[in-house]
């Protein structure tokens, strides 16, 4: 995972905008250390060393709130965790075995359909089998709608577009009750939204009023018409997009609806090869070929999301994702100096629980049955990019949040 590329757009963007300066190397301490604390004795099956590994990472020194680094265990060591503490019938290593089977079908369906896009294809089924949404940004003709629809075909699940206008009411996404003249009485008609995969197109071209119905629908995951709750099929995700270059008739999303997201990507035009590519496949028409692989079935999705939590998380990768979201705030074990001149409010507590669902899905797919650092750190930009409130001075200077977040990432020591 150490070797990953970083995700697509992100270069482009750490290129095009102003850098955040790096942080400085923390200054020496003293020789005059505190008393050690007892050393913590090796993690066992029984789970004795775990619970003393744990008192250890979370005991803070006298200067601090935050603890001290502790080192992460050996990739046994965390294959035996995951083990004893598996709540599955079925051993971890068989989740992942059976969770690569499927994935695989869903990658190959999304191959066909889709040209590159791979870092899209990697945050839209990790958002998915994390139970949560995705918000992205880009500018018109990147293959958004068809990467949902292919999403939706992959899962066997129902797929329904919204395309956001500003007289967009809320009834019509949510849905409404009409009067029925025959019998005289008040008949349901559920809106699109009541679909596994729904694609809200430009969502911020929808009003405050609509906007604040769409994500009540996916917090709640229900909806209410005429007094009567209606909940939405399992699994599912919205993908919101939104144009960066077209701001007239729009409506920015408040940062506290932002942060609902699960992600945000931010995705970018493809490479030559692979422009190449999608002409070849239209003057052949091998986009209008059936879908070749067998889908995954919902029922499959959900299992797939059970499957991302029991993968394991050690107390040292909580540490240090409550220390990186801690960072962004203008705190954390080695603050970044001249954070606050650039961050106006940092991630909330919703940042550090995001950051460890998708570096659980991240690890799924990599096939493997705990978190690693690499995996925290894959798609850290999705994560965080839209959870940073950059001050004026930052907007100014056109200050990359992605160059912010590298910044907090390298101020953090890895365990």
């Amino acid at each position: 995972m150490s070797n990953q590329p970083n995700p697509s757009g992100v270069g482009a963007a750490g290129a095009s905008n102003g850098s955040f300066p790096p942080p400085i190397p923390p200054v020496p301490q003293p020789s005059a250390a505190p008393t050690p604390a007892p050393a913590a004795a090796p993690p066992t099956r029984s789970g004795t060393g775990r619970r003393a590994r744990t008192a250890a990472v979370v005991a803070s020194s006298p200067d601090t709130d935050y603890p001290s680094t502790q080192s992460l265990p050996s990739s046994a060591e965390l294959e035996r965790e995951a083990e004893r503490t598996s709540r599955s019938n079925a051993s971890p290593r068989a989740d992942v075995e059976r969770a690569g089977e499927l994935l695989g079908r869903v990658s190959d369906i999304f191959s066909q359909r889709v040209v590159g896009q791979e870092q899209l294809r990697l945050a839209l089924v990790s958002s998915l089998i994390a139970g949560g949404h995705i918000l992205l940004e880009s500018v018109p003709g990147l293959a958004k709608t068809t990467a949902a629809q292919t999403l939706a075909a992959a899962v066997s699940g129902t797929f329904h577009r919204i395309q956001c206008t500003p007289d967009l009411m809320p009834n019509d996404i949510v849905g409404t009750q009409v009067l029925n003249y025959a019998t005289g009485e008040m008949t349901t008609q559920l809106g699109p939204v009541h679909a596994n995969i729904v694609l809200l197109d430009e969502i911020n071209r929808s009003s405050a009023k609509t906007q604040s119905a769409m994500l009540e629908a996916m917090q709640e995951r229900q909806t209410s018409i005429g007094g009567v709750i209606y909940p939405l099929p399992q699994p599912f995700m919205v993908m919101a997009t939104q144009n960066p270059i077209e701001e007239e008739g729009t409506y920015v999303l408040p940062e506290a609806q932002m942060d609902r997201f699960l992600m945000k990507e931010v995705l970018t035009y493809p490479k030559p090869a692979e422009e190449a590519d999608v002409l070849d496949r239209i003057s052949n028409g091998a986009f209008e070929e059936p879908i070749r692989n067998r889908p995954i079935s919902t029922e499959d999705v959900e299992w797939l999301a059970g499957a991302v939590e029991r993968v394991y998380v050690d107390p040292v990768i909580k540490q240090y994702i409550v220390a990186l979201v801690n960072t962004s705030r203008g705190g954390g074990p080695r603050p970044v100096p001249g954070l606050e001149r650039h961050v106006r409010v940092g991630a909330s507590p919703r940042g550090g629980i995001a950051l460890m669902k998708i570096a659980q899905a991240v690890a799924l797919q990599a096939g493997r049955t705990y978190v690693t650092p690499d995996d925290v750190r894959l798609l850290r930009y999705g994560v965080l990019r839209h959870r940073l409130v950059l001050t004026y001075d930052a907007l100014a200077d056109d200050i990359a949040p992605e160059s912010i977040i590298d910044a907090i990432f390298a101020a953090v020591p890895t365990p």
